[in-house]
Order: C-alpha cells, then sequence, then structure tokens
C-alpha cells in the first residue's frame, strides 16, 4: 500500500500539486535563480563580477551580496529552485513575507563574508593563490538555513527521503552537513560548497535562536531546550558541546534579558513562568499545521487515484 501511494504521488496527474500553495515571493526569488544561471551561460564572464572572489571582493564589495543568488551548474539552479519553491511554501506563511526575506538576505550576507573570511585566511596559511581567485557562488547556503528553519518549527515530524527513509526534521541540517562532507573525499567541487553548508547553517541558527524576533511578542529568538546547539549533535557529544555553547548564550543573551527586564517581562531576574516555553511550543504546533494543511491535498488526490485504479483495470480487462 505505502508502495502503491507513493508511486501515486509521483505519477503525472500529480505533477500540479508541487506548485499549489507557493508564494509570490518564492516564485520571483526562483526567477531570481533562473535569470542568474541563463546570464553566466551567455555571459560567462559575468561571474567576475557577481560571484564571490575574495581577490576581488575589495574593490567589488556588492559580490558579498549577489554571490548568494548565482548559481554557475545546471544541477545547481535545479536543487536551489526546488529547495526554495518547496521549503519556502512552508516557512512564509509561518514567518511572514517580510521576515522570510530577511531571513534570506541576512544568512546570505553573513555568509558570504564568513566564506570570504576564511578563503582569505587559507590562502595566507598555504599560499595556494586557488584559494583567492577561485568564484564562490549559489544558494546552498541560504537552503541550509531553511532546513534550520524546518527543525525549529517541525522537530519531531517525521519526512520522507526518497519515499524511503524516513528522518525527524531535527536531524536534516546535520544530515546535509554530513552528506556535504562525504561528498568531499569524492569530488573536488563539493570542496568549495561545504564552508557555504556550514556556515549557512551556523548563520541561520544564531539569527533564529538569538535575533528573529517574533511578532506575536517583543522577544527575540528561540530560547528553548529543542532548539540548543548540541541538538545538532548525538547525545554523546552535547555535554562537551554544552559548555562552549553558552558562551554564544551569555554574549546574545545577556543584552537581550537586559531589554526585556526594562519592559518588565521579567521576574527576579528571570523571564515571567512559562512565556518562552509555551511560544516555542506554539510555534511547533502551528509549524505542524501548516505542514498538514500543505500535504493534505496531495494525500488526498493519492488516494484517489488509487481507488480509480482498480476500476480502471477491470473496464480493462473486460
Amino acid at each position: 500500500m505505502d508502495r502503491s501511494l507513493a508511486s501515486a504521488m509521483l505519477s503525472p496527474s500529480q505533477g500540479n500539486s508541487f506548485f499549489t500553495g507557493i508564494t509570490r515571493l518564492c516564485k520571483g526569488l526562483a526567477v531570481v535563480l533562473v535569470a542568474g544561471y541563463a546570464l553566466l551561460q551567455i555571459f560567462p564572464s559575468a561571474s567576475a563580477y557577481l560571484a564571490l572572489i575574495p581577490a576581488r571582493t575589495i574593490p567589488f564589495g556588492w559580490n558579498l551580496i549577489t554571490a548568494g543568488y548565482i548559481e554557475q551548474s545546471l544541477a545547481g539552479v535545479v536543487i536551489s529552485t526546488i529547495g526554495l519553491l518547496f521549503i519556502g511554501k512552508l516557512l512564509e506563511p509561518i514567518w511572514g513575507s517580510r521576515e522570510f526575506l530577511k531571513f534570506i538576505f541576512v544568512v546570505n550576507f553573513l555568509t558570504s563574508i564568513c566564506v570570504f573570511i576564511t578563503a582569505i585566511s587559507l590562502y595566507y596559511i598555504t599560499r595556494q593563490e586557488s584559494f583567492l581567485y577561485t568564484p564562490l557562488s549559489g544558494f546552498h547556503g541560504v537552503l541550509a538555513g531553511f532546513l534550520v528553519g524546518i527543525k525549529q518549527i517541525i522537530p519531531d515530524q517525521e519526512l520522507s527521503l526518497f519515499f524511503v527513509l524516513k528522518i525527524k526534521a531535527k536531524w536534516m541540517p546535520s544530515l546535509a552537513i554530513l552528506v556535504a562532507i562525504i561528498a568531499c573525499f569524492f569530488t573536488s567541487e563539493s570542496a568549495s560548497y561545504l564552508p557555504t553548508f556550514i556556515f549557512g547553517t551556523y548563520i541561520s541558527w544564531i539569527y533564529l535562536r538569538y535575533l528573529q524576533r517574533r511578532p506575536e511578542t517583543s522577544l527575540k529568538g528561540d530560547p528553548s531546550d529543542e532548539f540548543a546547539f548540541s541538538t545538532f549533535f548525538p547525545e554523546f557529544l552535547r555535554p562537551v558541546l554544552d559548555p562552549i555553547a553558552s558562551v554564544f548564550d551569555r554574549l546574545f543573551c545577556g543584552r537581550s534579558e537586559m531589554t526585556i527586564e526594562s519592559k518588565g517581562q521579567t521576574l527576579g531576574g528571570a523571564p515571567l513562568p512559562g512565556s518562552d516555553p509555551i511560544e516555542a511550543s506554539r510555534r511547533r504546533e502551528r509549524g505542524a499545521r501548516a505542514l498538514e494543511q500543505r500535504l493534505a491535498p496531495e494525500k488526498l488526490s493519492a488516494v484517489e487515484i488509487l481507488k480509480s485504479t482498480p476500476d480502471e483495470d477491470a473496464a480493462e480487462n473486460v
């Protein structure tokens, strides 16, 4: 039954179900990705001005922004476009269009800065000029950030990978990084994507953990234990990672606690009981409901196809 249902959802009649619920903003960003790839195919020299080339970033500083929207390969633009449309139609209704666009801009820009610093550092360490002149670009840093957003909203939701393997959403960012690391041992091109993927994951976690403003309250971030930095790693490593993560908690939460306390939202130096955990729980519930609402039409269509299949087979036999 599970194989039949999967086949029905992948049948040609279900092709339009993927495009249901996609917002205008996601469609517009997808057009930007496709247009950037087409531009490089028509004018290959444009990569010198749009991609991140560390040796030219000082005069061409805008490539810290444009590099994230320029895909240099067909596979890259296909994966980025599909990931944007599929994950974006879940995150944008929950965050709002403005916050969704802000998230993309912040993660893309800060990830590019981190990649630039890393490339310069590697050059001074190894003296290899390839770190200075290799064009770096792609939307995969933001895609990694989308996976962190999925982890935050629906951590315990089981997702199917290739309709075979089921994995909880909270492990998607860690699994993606693991696959990217393994790929580096087999293809040299994967090594250029790895820093962007890792920094995209980490920058997005910092933004969602400490900086994202919640419209329902005047608070920022998600302080729940389910979204702690150590949750990206196996259980046996968390006692080692928790003390390291506490440094960032003191760095980012120190100002937040002062701001909240000045607004009268603390009691004895601590947040009012139940405020943050309840808000985090509500956010996960909204994410789960949004996912169910978007998957319901596809499941219903698949069931209808399964019901009609026996009738069609009987008619053919007659």
